[in-house]
């Protein structure tokens, strides 16, 4: 006889306590377990990880689903986007130069095989041609944020789990990011036999520090601008849904952001570059563990085929592209190596995954000013913008075709 399945809701000021205990759990088996260490796993990806398949685990036993209110993580990916407009300074993008342009334009054209790609393995899978977005930028170059975001359109179109889908997307593509980009960067040093140029300077330098944190004073200026770009971005999304756009609530939130920062510079009216940091890290963070903790695995485990083989399409498509294009274009030096490496983290993981790459190449081989510079400007900036056209542009296309 069937059991019938009871339903539980933990409601958002619990979540928010078990998220932090998660991410304490990652940071501890972080600590402890080498491939976690070794291969930057972030914390909350480890301990959500744990903390999810426990909830399977009671749900296969007792045929209780527990669910999660998910208010205060949506609030928290807002802040987390609007931490990222607020470090959009166009000074910055406008020294990159030739280098970020041309990175910018490569970036664009990747977002564009990336989705070809998703969509095309949909179709020979015989799943919805929408669906294959998912497993293509939406979830591997925007990574959990992007595709928990359009993941709440997906369901309200009918795609009940397409969240649940591109956080596994997500997930996979952190993992295989921090795996390939390494190896590809040394590849390529070790084949054309590159060194760093004497100009270079590496991470530690190029970093070096922003205003130090102005006490509760930094923190409540901080927090009252976080509020601006989180309520002005709500009031744009309104104004452009009621004239038929329709755009993430982040990507709007960003752009205020960016604004913000942008007009305050002139006025002599600074961010503290470092408290606006520290928020994001804590947004994200939080953000992550709350999604990973509230994944429902039993409905990812039936589609574990589908999302391998579209995982394995992707990695090779980055690779190829990393080592044919991306070097290639960038210069064929030990820069264009470790951009190489980079891209392949930004284009299957994110930002910190990207970073995480290139540092581990310079610490061995070398610093490398020029991709510390452009990759994360891309992958701060213009991969987000980037990646929210390619996907409009990709979903009106497949409604075209398709429809």
């Amino acid at each position: 006889m069937e059991l019938s399945v009871s339903q539980y809701t933990v409601q958002p000021e619990h979540g928010l306590m078990l998220s932090i205990l998660v991410l304490y759990l990652g940071f501890f088996l972080n600590e402890r377990v080498g491939f976690l260490r070794d291969y930057f796993i972030p914390p909350a990806v480890s301990g959500g990880l744990i903390c999810s398949a426990c909830v399977w685990l009671i749900f296969a036993t007792t045929n209780l689903e527990i669910g999660f209110d998910m208010r205060i993580r949506d609030l928290l990916l807002l802040v987390f986007f609007s931490t990222i407009g607020l470090s959009a300074k166009l000074h910055r993008l406008v020294s990159g130069g030739t280098a970020l342009a041309l990175l910018v334009v490569v970036a664009a054209i990747f977002l564009v095989v990336q989705n070809a790609t998703g969509v095309a393995i949909a179709v020979l899978l015989g799943a919805p041609p929408g669906a294959g977005l998912f497993g293509g930028s939406i979830s591997f170059a925007g990574g959990h944020g992007t595709a928990i975001a359009w993941g709440n359109e997906a369901a309200a179109a009918g795609y009940p789990n397409a969240a649940e889908i591109g956080i596994a997307f997500a997930t996979f593509g952190l993992i295989a990011g921090g795996l390939l980009g390494g190896p590809t960067g040394r590849w390529l040093i070790n084949r054309y036999d590159l060194k760093p140029t004497s100009g270079s300077v590496g991470l530690a330098e190029q970093s070096a520090a922003g205003e130090a944190p102005g006490g509760l004073h930094g923190a409540l200026s901080t927090i009252l601008i976080l509020t601006i770009c989180v309520a002005a971005g709500d009031s744009v999304n309104q104004l452009l849904f009621d004239r038929g756009v329709l755009l993430p609530g982040f990507l709007t939130s960003m752009l205020v952001g960016i604004v913000i920062t942008n007009v305050a510079s002139p006025l002599r009216r600074h961010m503290q570059p470092a408290v606006v940091e520290k928020f994001g890290d804590v947004a994200l963070n939080i953000f992550l563990a709350m999604s990973l903790m509230s994944m429902q695995l039993w409905v990812i485990a039936g589609a574990l085929g589908p999302i391998l083989a579209v995982l394995m399409a992707q990695m090779l498509v980055i690779t190829l592209f990393g080592v044919l294009i991306v070097f290639r274009v960038m210069g064929r030096d030990y820069d264009a190596s470790v951009i190489s490496a980079g891209f392949v983290g930004l284009g299957l993981g994110a930002t910190p995954v990207a970073i995480a790459n290139m540092d581990a190449i310079t610490s061995r081989y070398g610093p490398s000013y020029k991709a510390f510079l452009v990759v994360p400007l891309v992958g701060a900036f213009f991969i987000d913008i980037l990646n929210a056209a390619t996907i409009k542009f990709f979903i009106g296309t497949i409604t075209r075709l398709f429809s």
